[in-house]
């Protein structure tokens, strides 16, 4: 796939480029029109909206019921841990409906399976809005994952079939920039909502949006896996792919270490709607803020990765780079909420969370970009195993932080610093970065 970013579908439908922007634009011989380029960055901007909308709404569909969460524990008279596993519900089907998602869209294409899965996200959340117990409402949440992993996985699997090499690793940063702006809304949302009505009220905003996205999918995205390139197997073919994939020890290690940083993030989305309100007595408007704030860091680094370093170092230091920090900021979590600087409140805490979280902008596009350029021919399926490795490590690690109590910070920081400490020994172990920049796999 050529390094200006533009498919072999693409190609194949269209004759002009514009070499300056990988976009449609003049015939190949002769300058771009500035009408015709014009309306190619249109449809690319607008192909990034709505890709960055489909990997928005999981983090839309979680942080948004965040400050919720000490409110339905109250109102469904269900203790922290169980009203947890409504987080751990979500990630779940998240994780195991990608398994199912990636491989359908390498058979029939990109748009089928995306619609079918907003549709039944649509439906699911819904359904939550009127849970009258806490099982009911993690039995939808699951669905709601199950559907939703539709455009995490599809989405993913639209930048392979555009993009390669450097402008794929520049687009899963811009998508990031949108993206983030989810996790740095959502929870401000969540409280705003809370004002004027309950937790129930965060679930029928849900399906709002759910059926606009769906509406925005249906007309605009067009399909980008042409018919020649689908695999034409079954079940036991997709098996099959997935399991060469897995035997690539690279790709397995990126993938890895990907979702172990995955997980330390979630385990802080998890905890910390109880460590900010119920340990450090803050408002669910304060645990909002502090959240954006931590999600705006997120996004700059992410943005710094895709608009500076990419291109100027490799994707390897910046990634190494990104997970010492991670494993420096979890060490300093553990020793701050264990005690051993005495009581150092939550500005110490909350600064340590967001210099995990900042680092985050390096490590997660980072082994996105690095595992997908190694599966050209298969990238539903990568994108599938990518995405349920990282849901599955994230749905272990959900119900840990609390296995002590809401009394108590050590647990979030104790799965943190596990899960990072174990990204950087896959990365080193697995991925072995000095031996790919001396040629050998």
């Amino acid at each position: 796939m050529p390094e200006s970013g533009v498919s072999r579908a693409q190609q194949a439908h269209i004759t002009d480029i514009d070499p300056g922007t990988g976009l449609p634009g003049g015939p190949v011989a002769s300058p771009p029109r500035p009408a015709a380029t014009t309306a190619a960055r249109r449809t690319g901007l607008l192909v990034t909206l709505v890709l960055g909308g489909l990997t928005a709404l999981p983090p839309l569909s979680m942080d948004m019921y965040l400050p919720a969460l000490p409110a339905v524990t109250d109102a469904l008279h269900a203790p922290a841990s169980t009203v947890q596993l409504t987080l751990t519900a979500c990630l779940t089907g998240m994780a195991l409906g990608q398994v199912v998602v990636g491989p359908m869209s390498d058979r029939w294409g990109r748009r089928r399976p995306l619609l079918l899965g907003m549709i039944i996200y649509v439906f699911a959340t819904a359904i939550c809005v009127f849970a009258p117990t806490v099982e009911l409402l993690i039995g939808f949440r699951l669905l709601q994952g199950l559907a939703g992993a539709a455009g995490i996985v599809i989405a993913r699997a639209v930048v392979r079939d555009m993009y390669d090499g450097m402008e794929m690793a520049r687009f899963f940063s811009t998508l990031m920039l949108i993206s983030g702006v989810a996790p740095v809304i959502a929870p401000v949302i969540g409280g705003q909502v809370l004002r004027i009505t309950d937790w129930r009220g965060i679930f029928a905003v849900l399906t709002v949006v759910g059926i606009l996205l769906t509406l925005v999918v249906w007309k605009w995205l067009k399909e980008t896996l042409p018919a020649e390139e689908r695999h034409t197997g079954g079940i036991g073919d997709a098996l099959r792919t997935m399991r060469g994939l897995l035997a690539d020890r690279v790709f397995t290690g990126y993938m890895i270490a990907g979702s172990l940083a995955f997980a330390a993030l979630f385990a802080y989305v998890s905890a910390s709607p109880f460590v900010v309100q119920e340990i450090y007595g803050a408002s669910p408007q304060t645990f909002s803020l502090l959240f954006g704030i931590n999600s705006v860091g997120l996004i700059a680094v992410g943005q710094i990765n895709g608009k500076i370093l990419v291109g100027r170092i490799s994707l390897d230091k910046a990634l190494g780079f990104g997970l010492c920090v991670i494993v420096l900021a979890a060490t300093a979590l553990l020793l701050m909420t264990s005690g051993v600087f005495g009581d150092v409140g939550l500005v110490p805490v909350a600064s340590g969370l967001f210099v995990l979280m900042s680092a985050m902008g390096l490590a997660m596009p980072n082994t996105n970009a690095q595992a997908l350029m190694r599966t050209k021919h298969a990238a539903g399926s990568a994108s599938a195993l990518l995405g349920t490795s990282s849901f599955l490590i994230g749905a272990i690690a959900s119900p840990l932080v609390g296995i002590a109590g809401e009394a108590t910070a050590v647990p979030m920081a104790v799965v943190q610093l596990v899960c990072a400490v174990g990204a950087m020994a896959c990365f080193l172990g697995l991925c072995r970065p000095w031996q790919q920049v001396a040629g050998r796999p």
